[in-house]
């Protein structure tokens, strides 16, 4: 995709409130960080943090290379700042949509339904390489508010590729362009739920307020649709 064509998507003013991520609920139960009853201040916290990654071989790789994170990108000292953290720090090594497996984004779902219909999709994905449906995880809803100017990619025709159903090259070659280009994130229409709208955000301090929502069970019984009830 040329670098000509990164200028012409458009980007949009958004001011959008509760946001949901779905996080496996052990996740989301723990507390801030390990590291927290160490710190006598944020700034010491920071500074165990960047002694922390200076020793975490997984994190120092991640972070190496010029789409990594580095610890000045990261925050501390607000609620759930770990759970932030960790969306930009522990990439799936494929990467996703948006992102490679050098550095993460805050992915998430303008409503419930949406964030439900990316979740039981990959999960199932993840059941069919195994010939198994078989399973009943909880999720935590972490509620997020953003308000910020996106990249857009919602009726960009020419963009269709990096909204392909079963391929992340395109879409993760945009992200690295507009990354590096100092995008603070991508607005784009989700793949899984019709009429659904999703942000990937490149950026941890522009995720705002982030607290629990609802919880699901999610179960799977022999087929891919999970039952889905709220916990």
């Amino acid at each position: 995709m040329p670098v000509s064509l990164v200028p012409s998507l458009p980007l949009t003013t958004l001011r959008q409130f509760d946001t949901c991520r779905l996080l496996p609920s052990r996740f989301a139960d723990l507390e801030d960080s390990v590291l927290a009853p160490l710190a006598e201040s944020d700034d010491h916290l920071s500074d165990l943090f960047e002694l922390d990654n200076a020793t975490n071989a997984r994190l120092r790789a991640q972070n190496s290379g010029s789409a990594g994170i580095n610890v000045d990108e990261l925050v501390f000292g607000v609620p759930n700042f770990r759970i932030v953290n960790a969306a930009f720090t522990y990439a799936r090594p494929e990467g996703s949509r948006f992102n490679d497996g050098r550095r993460g984004a805050w992915y998430c779902a303008f409503d419930a339904e949406t964030a439900l219909a990316e979740v039981s999709f990959h999960k199932a994905v993840e059941y069919a390489e195994i010939n198994r449906f078989d399973d009943s995880v909880q999720y935590q809803c972490m509620l997020a508010d953003f308000t910020a100017s996106f990249h857009d990619l919602r009726g960009q025709a020419r963009y269709e590729d990096c909204l392909s159903p079963d391929s992340y090259i395109a879409s993760q070659t945009l992200a690295e362009r507009l990354l590096d280009s100092g995008s603070l994130g991508i607005i784009y229409p989700s793949v899984r739920h019709a009429g659904g709208t999703n942000l990937a955000c490149f950026r941890p301090a522009l995720v705002g307020n982030v607290r629990k929502g609802a919880a699901y069970r999610l179960t799977w019984q022999g087929g891919p649709v999970p039952k889905i009830e709220i916990i």
